[in-house]
């Protein structure tokens, strides 16, 4: 599958990504399932470049989803998605419901991670850092900035320390404490 590579989807003041859009991600820490327990509940995932995504989300985001063995492979459903864009010394917080699904980058259905089998059903599935996977969206997706109390706070910063086209230039005062 060849991919058309687009700009970052935070563009303007909501991040926005089409139904069907997809992007490649991988998780943050190796994840197992077996027979035994087949389910994992806030699997986290993280964007990576791909070059046989559809779309690049911003550089920091993170991803909750839920695993599941289902015969032969590993069912991903994402959930929720966390991403801080940066421009310069300014960021914004996107957060909100996410409807994606986990398939390999040739397009099968959900992630090929069986390490072990029984007949046709796999025993144990192991998800590795290294193992990059794609997700597609079920539904257009439009989050708004969140609120970022720390952007204030940088802002209220560097109008104190002179950086800001707001802030005066302080006039030079004696200290009256001083003798």
């Amino acid at each position: 599958m060849v991919g058309l590579t687009l700009p970052q989807a935070a563009m303007s003041d909501t991040l926005r990504l089409p139904e069907d859009a997809s992007f490649a991600v991988h998780v943050i820490d190796e994840a197992h399932l077996t027979r035994d327990t087949p389910t994992l509940s806030d699997l986290i995932l993280q964007p990576v470049a791909s070059q046989q995504a559809d779309y690049h989300l911003p550089e920091h985001c993170l991803i909750t989803a839920d695993a599941q063995l289902e015969g032969e492979r590993v069912r991903i459903s994402a959930k929720t998605l966390t991403c801080i864009d940066t421009h310069g010394a300014d960021s914004e917080i996107f957060s909100g419901k996410l409807s994606a699904s986990a398939m390999e980058s040739d397009g099968s259905y959900a992630v090929d991670a069986c390490i072990e089998k029984l007949g046709s059903e796999c025993e144990r599935a192991e998800l590795q850092p290294s193992h990059i996977f794609q997700l597609r969206l079920g539904r257009a997706l439009a989050l708004d900035p969140q609120d970022n109390p720390a952007a204030r706070i940088n802002e209220q910063r560097r109008q104190a320390e002179g950086e800001g086209i707001a802030n005066p230039i302080p006039n030079e005062r004696p200290d009256p404490d001083e003798d």
